[in-house]
């Protein structure tokens, strides 16, 4: 049975890179490119006139960074794919970038061989990391199809405004700053957060909020 086309849009602030990967993708018989961006914030305004199944975005672009922009589309288009190209091998941005939404992760230096892989495995609905990080992989599969407990003991009114600011990813310094508390109690808040969910990591902490929607 023949596909329809896959409806792609390019996120890049490099131009010669965009018009490679535009030629790659356009040598395959159901992939199309319908648009290309510069920057997130352009990105986020094609999203509102194209039909877009996914989009291919850098990690380092100007006005609205990768991750950022991960969340914003996530947030506003939930049913569009995000795929991660980037020259990173930060396994840090990894888990960033996958808690944030991104459906695959793969580098620059080997799009030409995990391009139409990548792709092809999102379109399945699976999640595609580059096997030169694949030791990630499963954890990093898992953490998304999780659901998480719900809590025996709800969260305070300041609990919730420090697990928001956690979920932005902001210090306990600067949280202490925002909410006009001490280090000290803005460290007390993360702790008592985690006991109450039961999570033992910063990253899981993260992962959770941004799950329930506590990121802006």
């Amino acid at each position: 049975m023949k596909r329809h086309p896959y409806r792609i849009v390019l996120t890049d602030d490099h131009m010669i890179l965009r018009q490679g990967i535009k030629r790659m993708i356009e040598g395959v018989a159901d992939l199309t490119v319908v648009g290309e961006a510069s920057d997130g914030l352009e990105l986020l305004s094609l999203l509102k006139i194209l039909d877009t199944d996914l989009v291919i975005l850098d990690i380092s672009m100007p006005r609205l960074r990768g991750i950022e922009a991960i969340r914003e589309v996530k947030k506003i288009f939930p049913d569009v794919k995000i795929l991660v190209l980037t020259m990173y091998k930060d396994k840090e941005l990894l888990h960033q970038a996958i808690s944030s939404g991104a459906d695959g992760y793969i580098l620059k230096e080997n799009s030409d061989k995990e391009l139409y892989s990548a792709i092809e495995k999102i379109r399945q609905g699976e999640i595609y990391i580059c096997p030169g990080l694949a030791g990630l992989a499963d954890d990093l599969a898992q953490t998304r199809r999780n659901t998480f407990k719900p809590l025996l003991e709800p969260l305070t009114k300041r609990e919730s405004e420090v697990l928001r600011l956690i979920a932005e990813g902001k210090s306990n310094k600067e949280i202490a700053n925002l909410l006009f508390i001490s280090i000290r109690t803005a460290q007390n808040h993360r702790f008592n957060i985690m006991n109450k969910l039961g999570i033992k990591t910063t990253v899981d902490l993260i992962r959770y909020a941004i799950h329930q929607g506590y990121a802006s």
